[in-house]
């Protein structure tokens, strides 16, 4: 139940205390040391801090925290924005990262995927990217929104 105005009278909420972005992503790791180095020196992030089975890392607007799990080795659904997944392709290439696929067209622009040292499936989009879908009626495909 919304709180409202605490005097009583009619409030209508716009678009505040809404999420507008995702702020960061964990990321499930079995050795915090070997994906530090990773994601610091093959991914270009800044190392905040750390603690036990934690560490905090960034790079821009991108936040990632890597915790320690038995879990490791997953598909994380993390997509990363960049200039052009082509680019991170020939880029992280050069570094020994295995891609499980090439950088492609999809609904939503152009993706690639990645490796981290735990076998995360890592994706990267191009950031200029407009998240489009198709709308579905009954069974049909209707139109892009």
């Amino acid at each position: 139940m919304p709180l409202g105005d605490p005097r009583g009278g009619l409030f209508e909420y716009g678009g505040e205390g809404l999420p507008e972005s995702v702020f960061a992503v964990t990321i499930p790791v079995s050795d915090i040391e070997r994906s530090i180095r990773f994601y610091t020196a093959v991914l270009g992030m800044e190392l905040l801090g750390k603690e036990e089975g934690r560490a905090y890392l960034r790079r821009e607007d991108c936040r990632i925290i890597l915790e320690k799990s038995t879990s490791a080795g997953t598909d994380t659904r993390v997509y990363f924005g960049t200039d052009s997944p082509y680019n991170t392709r020939r880029r992280l290439s050069d570094e020994g990262v295995e891609f499980v696929s090439d950088p492609a067209r999809t609904p939503f622009g152009v993706a690639a995927a990645f490796l981290d040292p735990d076998g995360n499936i890592l994706r990267v989009m191009d950031r200029t990217s407009e998240f489009r879908i198709r709308l579905i009626r009954g069974n049909t495909l209707s139109r892009w929104v």
